[in-house]
């Protein structure tokens, strides 16, 4: 059982309406209808894999992008990557909204959302050795040290994450904040199916929240694990 603390704030999920219809349009087809649990963006404890060739239309290797946003990494990085699927989890519908309009604008079909929280995601919806690669870019640091039990990135974590890889399959990471840079490479060297790669940026597009980092004076860390 993984913990059910969340690792997000939840903020409001006001939108534009245009953006509230295209979410709606969407709802099945490139937004993914998962059984809720008790909370909007949990998922329910019965809830059984998903069918992934059946909710992508093919047999292709699958990436998970935890934390999408409106997509600044996930659009120009799925589109590079035609052969592979990717399935993001993101919690806030107006993101949601956004990603998927730019998703059908920009014409980028190997893309899925599923509005939950990733860790009942990862947890409940996907199968052990289902991935080639997990993303996990600029996760909520959480800087002060009352709060950093809700870091995504713990030893819980760690462990459903590695469940879910496939054999030399890899975990890219990003942050901004040196302290949570270094929990991470604690946490994952100390995994004992994950090993360290050198940490390179691949091409990760740079993200509004790198931008602001790079302004306030902060160093970006990418790294790579993979699944022995």
């Amino acid at each position: 059982m993984h913990r059910e603390v969340t690792s997000f704030v939840r903020r409001s999920a006001r939108m534009r309406e245009s953006l509230r219809r295209t979410y709606d349009a969407q709802l099945g087809g490139l937004v993914v209808d998962v059984p809720q649990g008790e909370l909007r963006t949990s998922v329910a404890a019965d809830a059984t894999p998903l069918d992934l060739p059946a909710l992508f239309g093919r047999e292709a290797p699958v990436v998970v992008e935890i934390g999408c946003g409106p997509g600044d990494s996930l659009v120009p990085m799925a589109a590079a990557r035609p052969e592979v699927d990717v399935l993001a989890f993101e919690v806030y519908e107006p993101a949601v909204a956004a990603l998927v309009a730019r998703l059908v604008r920009e014409d980028v079909g190997n893309v899925r959302v599923a509005p939950v929280d990733a860790v009942a995601g990862l947890d409940r919806l996907l199968g052990e050795g289902s991935l080639s690669e997990v993303w996990t870019f600029f996760p909520d640091p959480w800087p002060k040290a009352k709060h950093h039990k809700r870091r995504l990135v713990d030893r819980a974590f760690a462990d459903l994450v590695a469940s879910r890889l496939t054999p030399g399959g890899r975990w890219r990471l990003a942050t901004d904040w040196d302290g949570y840079a270094e929990q991470m490479r604690e946490v994952l060297a100390a995994q004992p199916l994950l090993v360290a790669e050198p940490e390179d940026r691949g091409d990760r597009p740079v993200t509004r929240f790198e931008r602001r980092g790079l302004a306030e004076g902060r160093a970006i860390t990418d790294l790579v694990f993979r699944r022995a």
